[in-house]
């Protein structure tokens, strides 16, 4: 007899989420509630989506304004509040020219779409070849789940779409098998996110970066995770000495909204004219609103400087309690996005500190992901600490 339920037991949505025991249904800066009553301390900020912690005000007044207006319009005609994003972006980073999408795998899948056109009908070359990086993750459509450089990601949906190619993370030597004559672009993350998070060494970055140029090879950076203030810079190739040529951008950018763009420099740009690619949603006035709310307040405050103020204090306090716990191996990441290195022991640490109601991540099964909002004050951070020590007692 089988055991599978019966249709009437079933949920109404697929099981491709493994979710927790909890029903959010209300937050408000670093806290969420459940339908019960009861409030957490999050510290996964939607896994660095709400940047800003949950409905920050200098983003909700925007878009109760834009409520009243226009929800959506079509890409066919100008919409205020994405030209005025895309300038912000532009003003603000290497870049001259942005595409609007709804996530980050569409960023990426618009990344990878722009290096082989831009290596095809502007350099009029053959090349379409993406090199990416062991355990990095870039998405999970097709084409980004084939770009990502790990085998369970992977797994039940093959065969893989062509033209990527991986190497080690942060090995020098390996750099030198980087170029072929397919090969039009790089992508990579400066943290590995869900790989681990594992930072770029700088030398590595730096290296990579003077390949790229020397051969006409695209640099293009996945800033989905790394961008928008979570690393202390607004996005995290600033830190590493390097000039892209393209980044991938989503997550904080609209404080929870859905919403992806790529910035690039106008030559590469250049490869998307007309009818060459484009998406239904991508650039909205209410997506953009969000972005242009979220980015203004990041460059109007001293949200950056807080950042870094609090991410010294976080690193020290996971290295004071990694000096007292065996079971701490490493603490690893940058800014605000951290990860905590437990063999093995990380999804039980999760379970455990979200009887203690604050909620934290993996990144694989080795390591405990911690992603405060970085608005974040000191009374949660010290609030994390006494609970992630109660925790980490029972191991």
């Amino acid at each position: 007899m089988s055991n599978s339920p019966s249709i009437s037991e079933l949920s109404p949505l697929m099981s491709n989420y493994g979710r927790f025991p909890v029903t959010l249904v209300k937050g408000k800066g670093s806290c969420v509630w459940d339908d019960k009553g009861n409030q957490y301390l999050d510290f996964t900020s939607g896994i660095a989506t709400c940047n800003l912690g949950h409905v920050p005000d200098s983003v909700k007044e925007k878009l109760m304004e834009q409520l009243d207006n226009l929800w959506h319009c079509s890409n066919l005609y100008h919409i205020p509040s994405q030209q005025e994003l895309a300038a912000l972006l532009v003003e603000n980073t290497f870049g001259d020219q942005v595409f609007f999408c709804n996530s980050g795998a569409e960023a990426n899948e618009a990344a990878i779409k722009l290096a082989r056109r831009y290596a095809q009908k502007v350099k009029g070359t053959e090349s379409y070849e993406v090199v990416t990086f062991q355990q990095s993750f870039h998405g999970r459509t097709l084409a980004t789940l084939s770009a990502t450089g790990q085998e369970k990601i992977q797994q039940g949906f093959l065969p893989l779409m062509p033209g990527f190619r991986y190497l080690p993370y942060n090995d020098l030597a390996a750099l030198e098998e980087l170029c072929s004559d397919k090969t039009c672009a790089v992508l990579l993350e400066l943290v590995q996110g869900e790989g681990g998070v594992i930072p770029a060494e700088l030398e590595w970055v730096q290296q990579l970066e003077k390949i790229c140029k020397e051969n006409g090879i695209l640099l293009m950076i996945d800033e989905i995770q790394t961008g928008m203030g979570r690393t202390g810079s607004l996005f995290a190739y600033e830190q590493y000495g390097i000039e892209p040529d393209v980044i991938s951008i989503a997550k904080g950018l609209g404080s929870g909204f859905p919403i992806g763009a790529i910035i690039a420099k106008a030559e590469v740009a250049k490869a998307f004219d007309p009818g060459s690619h484009g998406s239904t949603f991508g650039g909205n006035p209410l997506a953009t609103t969000a972005g242009l709310a979220t980015v203004q307040h990041i460059l109007s405050t001293n949200l950056l400087e807080k950042v870094n103020e609090l991410a010294e204090t976080f690193d020290t306090q996971l290295h004071q309690l990694k000096d007292k716990y065996s079971i701490i191996s490493d603490i690893r990441g940058k800014g605000l996005l951290k990860g905590m290195v437990v063999q093995g022991k990380a999804m039980d640490i999760v379970k455990k500190a979200m009887e203690y109601n604050v909620l934290t991540l993996t990144a694989g099964p080795d390591v405990v992901r911690i992603l405060p909002p970085l608005t974040a004050t000191k009374e949660e951070m010290l609030e994390f600490f006494v609970v992630l020590e109660k925790v980490l007692q029972d191991f």
